[in-house]
């Protein structure tokens, strides 16, 4: 790490916007995951993982693409999925082509699960996202979404190519 003279501090302006950002994802998130808790008995997180299964080939993915497209780590993952699996909204299988990796698979309870939250979670992201935004301000965030997403694509590629299948 350098010294302390090579960091570029962030001028009052910088911080305003910085704060305000990390404040408003942060309270977004929280209110979803209250919404999500309180009508529907699960975190985002597990509601994450229930919609990335139902959007996959034969509702299942190996255990390495979903922790990918969850942005998930391996443990995290692995122990949500257990959590599923206890609610029987997800089963864990062995992956044909490699005894090392497993498989999750979208039961239909699952499903019907993520059928019955669907709606209110919509709602919910609607109201406080949508419908609080102009639809020019709604083209900014996701140009703006998409800056930063690229500003991270070489860290995330790294992560990629080092994590192990499961």
């Amino acid at each position: 790490m350098g010294d302390m003279s090579d960091v570029r501090w962030l001028d009052a302006d910088e911080q305003r916007i910085w704060r305000g950002f990390m404040t408003a994802v942060t309270k977004f998130t929280e209110h979803l995951d209250r919404q999500l808790q309180r009508d529907s008995g699960m975190p985002v997180a597990y509601y994450e993982i229930l919609v990335a299964l139902s959007e996959a080939p034969e509702r299942s993915l190996r255990m390495s693409e979903l922790a990918l497209v969850c942005h998930s780590s391996r443990s995290r993952l692995s122990h949500a999925v257990a959590r599923l699996e206890k609610e029987g909204w997800v089963q864990r299988q062995a992956c044909p082509s490699d005894r090392r990796g497993s498989i999750a698979v979208l039961t239909d309870r699952g499903f019907a699960v993520l059928e019955a939250a669907a709606p209110g979670h919509v709602t919910a992201v609607r109201e406080h996202l949508f419908d609080v935004l102009t639809p020019e301000q709604l083209r900014s965030l996701a140009e703006i979404s998409q800056a930063i997403e690229r500003g991270l694509q070489t860290e995330c590629a790294q992560v990629r190519a080092e994590m192990v299948e499961f």
